[in-house]
């Protein structure tokens, strides 16, 4: 199937936004999420994108918009990765097949792309803060009517800020409607002992039916003072009666209602138009099953996360096949190599906050499930465990993507530099990320990473350093916090298993030798220049290229060869141009009292959105042929001056 061969159902063709959706019985609405389903599955087949997670909430998403009047009551979607039906159902069928693509729609919700999109949520666990604060402004306003409704899965309940929210919303009287999708998974199955919980409260179906039929009267009517104290205690016996235990939501104040089967949309649908009845901060609790609908999704949801094009009809995921051996991705190399070390050094941990499998610690933990460790979505948990482990003497990979490394900031700063400890972080999905787009950027961490003291930090140009960083990182000798940061995708070496080497901490090394210009690189960009520097060769332009390795500390060696020799340099990064290497290598030549003509290519000040990596490398001027291009307007500029001279 194509693109152009792809169709809505009958009853979805109809449906441009949601007062269409509304014009239809409630017993066409199981049509149309059948209709929805298939539209979803036959566009992220031809086209990519995130796949299971929006199969699991057809029902609720044509509920929602079936009962609730958006977009004048606020839907917060939490994680994206369940809004694809919403996009679709909101004014955006015609041009859901650009999703994800160079100048198409965001595959998350975007509040500059609809109007229904009311908050911007690319990671997870905000929807809850996010809509408590548009309840408490409806409630500032008077605007007594307006629904506020945070859908949130289970996976994003794991970290801390949803319960800070909860715990605000308990007290606050505002008119908030959480909704919990408990279908048991993130990306990766879920952790912890929250997991538990659910399905504890799950199986009290007694109580649970007695409860919700309790709390419809005490919402809808007039109680005393008496009377209310009253309901409260039957409440509380029959908790005390039914489940000996108290519920962890009611106890922060919420309404509790449900378990409810998230894929009956009648139910759905009945039971949100009474929530809609019933003022204050609730709950409800639905289970579904991620990937419903599609068989395969169902039984495999990690793989079906986003499993990139594929066969609808047989499943058939679609894999580029090469006739020679080809690079592994950087996030591979780093879930073999661990293992290798830790096989060697018995101190050594691996950490993910919900990341197994896209960082690739998936292996360790089946090899040693001991030793390396998912604590779910809670990145400021992870970096203060490993903080902790660190104090008892073991050498701990704490692998975080750099976009939500910026989630444990504080963590970084307070629990593990402060204290100088040896905690190795990995930051994955380092500079561009392709088609997850802003949110996911990985931008920041060289700028944010290299302002803090007692910090190494380092980007390998390909997997051997890869490899060598991550064996010097976890040696005794190596005092220091170390960051070791990398890009998604593939390497530049096929055969990358190479001899562990440790590396010298703040060591470069000159890739080329020239006389006309430096290039200096940090990271995978180097191989950029690498063939940048042969174009120019072709051009009569002998450029000089030196992979500098470290951000902090610089090879303060190389550099002064550097700005003795050259008055024109050229820095490249796959990282934000203000305060990241560029401005390192800018502030030392001015410390040194060097002149040369700086050029810093890197990630502009603006945020850059979804497109290919290529795209994005392109867009942002730092890509082969933009360091081609500088270099020769540098060539240029330097002959006009010395001309004038």
């Amino acid at each position: 199937m194509r693109l152009d061969e792809i169709t809505a159902g009958p009853l979805l063709s109809q449906i441009e936004y949601p007062s269409d959706l509304k014009k239809l019985d409630k017993m066409q609405l199981q049509q149309v999420c059948d209709e929805l389903r298939r539209f979803i599955v036959d566009t992220v087949s031809v086209n990519g994108g995130h796949f299971g997670a929006s199969l699991g909430v057809v029902e609720l998403t044509v509920a929602l918009h079936y009962v609730m009047n958006t977009p004048y009551d606020q839907l917060v979607w939490d994680v994206g990765h369940q809004a694809y039906g919403h996009k679709i159902l909101t004014g955006r069928r015609k041009v859901f097949h650009t999703n994800r693509r160079k100048d198409g729609i965001s595959g998350f919700p975007k509040r500059d792309e609809s109007e229904y999109d009311t908050f911007g949520v690319g990671h997870s666990s905000t929807s809850i803060s996010a809509a408590l604060g548009m309840a408490i402004a409806s409630k500032l306003k008077g605007e007594t009517d307006r629904q506020h409704i945070a859908v949130i899965g289970d996976g994003a309940m794991t970290a801390g800020l949803p319960f800070e929210a909860m715990n605000h919303a308990g007290v606050s009287g505002a008119n908030v409607l959480i909704i919990l999708n408990d279908n048991n998974m993130s990306i990766d199955p879920n952790v912890g002992a929250l997991k538990e919980y659910l399905t504890d409260i799950t199986t009290s179906h007694t109580y649970n039916k007695l409860r919700d039929d309790l709390w419809k009267l005490m919402g809808k009517l007039p109680y005393a003072d008496l009377q209310r104290d009253m309901a409260s205690k039957i409440k509380d016996g029959l908790k005390g009666a039914i489940t000996k235990s108290s519920n962890l939501f009611e106890a922060l104040g919420l309404r509790y209602f449900g378990p409810i089967d998230g894929h009956n949309v009648t139910k759905l649908v009945d039971t949100l138009k009474d929530l809609r009845d019933i003022q204050g901060p609730k709950i409800l609790h639905i289970k579904t099953v991620k990937g419903k609908g599609y068989k395969l999704a169902e039984e495999d949801q990690t793989l079906w996360h986003a499993p990139g094009l594929f066969d609808k009809v047989t499943g058939k995921i679609n894999k580029v096949t090469y006739d020679t051996p080809q690079a592994p991705k950087y996030q591979d190399v780093f879930g073999h190599s661990i293992i290798e070390l830790a096989k060697a050094n018995p101190k050594i941990m691996g950490i993910t906050p919900a990341m197994p499998s896209g960082c690739s610690l998936k292996y360790m933990m089946a090899e040693m499930p001991d030793r390396a460790l998912d604590v779910g979505i809670a990145e400021q948990h992870a970096v203060t465990v490993s903080a902790g482990l660190a104090t008892q003497g073991m050498r701990v990979f704490c692998n975080i993507y750099s976009s939500f490394m910026q989630r444990a900031y504080d963590m970084v700063i307070h629990d593990v530099a402060i204290q100088n400890l040896p905690v190795v972080f990995c930051l994955d999905r380092a500079g561009m990320v392709g088609d997850d787009g802003g949110t996911h950027q990985g931008a920041y961490d060289l700028a944010y990473m290299r302002c803090i003291p007692n910090m190494i930090v380092s980007a390998p140009m390909n997997e051997q350093e890869l490899r060598n960083l991550m064996y010097t990182a976890q040696l005794e000798e190596t005092k220091n916090p170390f960051v070791i940061r990398y890009p998604r995708g593939q390497g530049v070496m096929p055969e990358w298993k190479t001899p562990f080497e440790k590396i010298i901490i703040g060591k470069g090394e000159k890739i080329k030798d020239g006389n006309d210009i430096a290039i200096l690189t940090i990271g995978h960009p180097g191989n950029f220049a690498i063939k940048a520097c042969k174009e120019l060769e072709a051009d009569g332009i002998n450029a000089a290229h030196y992979n500098m390795r470290f951000v902090k500390p610089l090879d303060e060696a190389m550099l002064h060869e550097i700005g003795k020799k050259f008055s024109s340099v050229i820095t490249v990064e796959d990282g934000c141009i203000q305060g990241g290497f560029g401005s390192a290598v800018l502030e030392f030549f001015n410390e040194h009292n060097y002149k040369p003509q700086v050029k810093i290519l890197g990630i502009p000040d603006y945020v850059i959105e979804h497109a290919s990596q290529a795209q994005q490398y392109a867009e942002c001027g730092y890509d082969a042929a933009s360091i081609v291009k500088a270099a020769k307007e540098m060539m240029v500029k330097k002959d006009n001056e010395l001309s004038l001279v």
